[in-house]
């Protein structure tokens, strides 16, 4: 994210990354409120993150067929969100294919975070974590059932334009 115009001098303090830490505390905010109230009406999140960087915790079967990135969707068959704000971190129960999955992701692996019903996005460039420590490794036996109906997929490299999601201008009389 860039604010500078061609004219304007360089800026010794760091408003960039201060700009995007406050906007992932967005995303941190609308999973917590998820975790604690639950989806409201019809929203639903796409979260795009990337899969090679230290601290995420995904199963070796996705980690194959996602080897850089993935998305995931919460919407109705989701189960223990978690977040740690003082990690920055997350952790959701999904399935896929069936079998149930605990996912743990930092925040600064998250590129992307969008919620079409209102047309909000965000984009964020993936960071190198300064630590690992999240949210402890899931035991597997502690998972709850999946729901009967297993989420699609998302394909891999499936690239969402957030232009989709912007509130157009009405047409001019």
């Amino acid at each position: 994210m860039t604010t500078e115009t061609p004219n304007q001098p360089d800026s010794l303090l760091p408003y960039d990354r201060w700009t995007e830490a406050a906007l992932r505390s967005v995303l941190l905010d609308a999973l917590d409120y998820v975790a604690r109230d639950g989806l409201p009406g019809e929203h639903h999140f796409y979260i795009t993150f990337r899969t090679d960087l230290p601290g995420v915790t995904i199963p070796g079967h996705l980690k194959a067929r996602f080897p850089q990135e993935m998305t995931i969707v919460l919407q109705h068959q989701f189960w223990d969100l978690r977040v740690d704000h003082a990690a920055r971190v997350f952790s959701v129960g999904l399935s896929f294919g069936g079998v149930a999955s605990t996912l743990v992701i930092p925040l600064a692996a998250v590129t992307a975070f969008v919620d079409p019903h209102v047309q909000f996005g965000l984009r964020f460039q993936a960071e190198e974590p300064t630590d690992a420590v999240g949210l402890p490794e899931p035991e597997a036996a502690k998972a709850p059932e999946p729901p009967p109906e297993t989420p699609a997929e998302p394909q891999q490299g499936q690239v969402l334009s957030l232009d989709a999601f912007r509130r157009k201008a009405p047409p001019k009389a």
